[in-house]
Parts: structure tokens; C-alpha cells; sequence
């Protein structure tokens, strides 16, 4: 599925900000894993909440990889969203990539690996799970964690590397799959998108809560959706 934008015309912020949030991920995450936290202090469920959505940031990464608007280079945008992937709990860049251009071919009928046609929330998040999750992940997880734990505090493995990562596929399924395609959709993307309000999108899933916004417009990048939201603005409001 093409991207929708010229490979010529990308920002190169993008490139910027995509290595940023890797970054960041990484830097924080080696500080939190040291940390000699305490439960009664509050700093730590913050830790947990910022890390949660960095590695959104990462999934969000990977996604906009997939269309191509991450870098204007091929090899440098499709590397840039392997590593993003195989950081979040060693998803694998090229597994995802034909599943995600299904779903927005097939958005929200029986050949959309994203969508579950109960509509009820628990089977619908255990059957993405299971659309993404594989045996290879868990055992990778599972060997880097044995090996990690030989250095590292077990806790601070499982409160800042664990945790995070599927409180975040709570947060990618509710905000970027659930909310958006539940339901009747009676326009063209058979897409929900909620109410602009900039800042709760991006810390709800990085302004992909602006769900018809980015079917309609694939080839923007998620720190761009905000745009194509004002543009749109009362058409979902």
C-alpha cells in the first residue's frame, strides 16, 4: 500500500524525532533498572506511566515506518522502524508490516487482522494479542530477562521493562484499535476518531485516538495527525 506522500517531500524531523523516542526509551529505561525505588514513592508510578508511553512510542514508530514516512531513505526509514519494533518486546518489523497494510485494506471486516467482529473488549484485545504476540517473542523475552537478571535487580526488570510494555499494548489497543473500530462505521474508513483536543491525544496514543484522520491520510506522520485534525475539524466533533 503506498504511503500516500512523496518519499521526496519528508520532513526530516521525522528521522529526528524517531531516534529521539528510541533514545529516550533506552536512556531511561538504563537509569530506571538501578534505581533503588521504593514503592511509597510516587516518582515510581510516574517512571511507569513515561515508560509505558515511550514504548508506545516505539510501536507508533515502527507503524509510521511501515508507511514510509520516517525517513525519506528507504533502508534508513525501514531500519529505523525494525529497531523501534524488536525494542518493544522483540517485534519483528517485517511480520508486522504486511498484517498493518491488511488492516487498512481491509479495515474493520474479516480479512482485518485488528479487528474482532464481537465488539466486546476482552476478546477483541486477547485476539490482537494474538495476532502479534509469538512463541519466538516470549522466549526471547524470556532469555533476556534470565540473562539481564544476572546483573540487574529482578524487580526493577519486571516494574520498568515488564510492566511498561504491556500496560502499552493496553494503550495501543484501547486508543489505536478499539475505540476506532468499534461499532458501525458509516464512512469510508469505517473509522471513529475523537474529539479534537490535542493534548489528550498525544498522551492518549501519540494523536492516533484521530483515527479517521490517519486512514484518510496514511502518508502523515503521527507527529503531523494534529494538522489533518484541524482541517477535519467537526466532521466527527
Amino acid at each position: 500500500m503506498s504511503s500516500g506522500r512523496n518519499p521526496n517531500s519528508l520532513d526530516p524531523k521525522g528521522l529526528v524525532i524517531a531516534w529521539s523516542i528510541i533514545v529516550v526509551w533506552a536512556v531511561l529505561l538504563g537509569i530506571l533498572l538501578q534505581w533503588d525505588f521504593s514503592w511509597s514513592n510516587p516518582l515510581t508510578y510516574l517512571a511507569i506511566l513515561i515508560q509505558m508511553h515511550l514504548y508506545t512510542g516505539l510501536f507508533i514508530t515502527a507503524h509510521d515506518a511501515m508507511h514510509g514516512v520516517v525517513a525519506s531513505n528507504k533502508k534508513i526509514n525501514h531500519f529505523t522502524g525494525w529497531v523501534a519494533a524488536i525494542l518493544f518486546s522483540y517485534n519483528f518489523y517485517w511480520k508486522l508490516f504486511p498484517k498493518h497494510h491488511e488492516h487498512h485494506r481491509f479495515v474493520a471486516t474479516d480479512q482485518d487482522p485488528d479487528y474482532h467482529s464481537s465488539g466486546k473488549f476482552f476478546p477483541w484485545y486477547l485476539s490482537f494479542i494474538r495476532q502479534y504476540v509469538t512463541i519466538w517473542q516470549i522466549l526471547l523475552m524470556a532469555v533476556t530477562y534470565n540473562l539481564l537478571k544476572l546483573w540487574l535487580p529482578m524487580e526493577n526488570l519486571i516494574v520498568f521493562w515488564m510492566v511498561p510494555a504491556i500496560l502499552s499494548t493496553l494503550q495501543l489497543f484501547y486508543f489505536g484499535t478499539y475505540l476506532p473500530h468499534k461499532g458501525e462505521g458509516d464512512n469510508i474508513h469505517h473509522s471513529q476518531s475523537q474529539s479534537k483536543n490535542h493534548l489528550w491525544a498525544f498522551l492518549s496514543c501519540y494523536f492516533f485516538g484521530y483515527h479517521f484522520e490517519h486512514h484518510d491520510s496514511p502518508g502523515t506522520p503521527w507527529w503531523r495527525l494534529w494538522r489533518v485534525k484541524e482541517q477535519q475539524t467537526g466532521q466527527f466533533d
